[in-house]
């Protein structure tokens, strides 16, 4: 007996049409898998002990005299203030310096002690920003994985030579 030839084509389009949808499936989860929660510090006092031991990327600007090194143990702590996690919000509040220059010096702003073990960054200065991946502990302090840093004033200095072509 033999099968017809739109037998054999329906078995061939459904079979593609399960391998498309375990491809999905599997972007789709590993997608929520690796995704990292992100927040300010803001949010991440509001949210308190529910986010305790979760993988986190917070954001904050960086409070220079609250930073200390050991470079025998690479030992890192500063605190960093809260900063707005909307693009518009820092926008309109006159850009990023000028965000992070006022969350540093505003006193009530929400702060964040964070405890970082590595090579000192080159860019870490009062008034950076920093985009940290790591873990709140039950202590409240913010244990650090994954340290980037963005010192917008650095490269703001830099534009007017390259624009008047110095």
């Amino acid at each position: 007996m033999q099968s017809s030839p739109n037998f054999g084509r329906v078995k061939f389009i459904l079979g593609g049409l399960l391998i498309l949808a375990a491809v999905v499936y599997l972007i789709a989860s590993s997608t929520r898998a690796n995704a990292e929660y992100f927040m300010t510090v803001d949010e991440l006092h509001a949210k308190g002990n529910s986010v305790i031991g979760r993988n986190l990327r917070v954001s904050g600007a960086i409070v220079g005299d609250t930073i200390q090194y050991d470079p025998q143990t690479l030992n890192l702590t500063f605190e960093v203030a809260s900063i707005p996690g909307d693009n518009k919000e820092i926008e309109a509040a006159g850009g990023l310096a000028a965000v992070l220059h006022q969350a540093v010096i505003d006193p009530q702003r929400a702060r964040l002690k964070v405890i970082y073990n590595g090579p000192k960054p080159d860019l870490l200065r009062d008034e950076a920003q920093a985009i940290m991946t790591g873990q709140l502990g039950e202590n409240g302090i913010f244990y650090v994985d994954e340290l980037l840093l963005k010192c917008p004033t650095k490269y703001e200095e830099a534009v007017p030579a390259q624009v008047n072509g110095n």
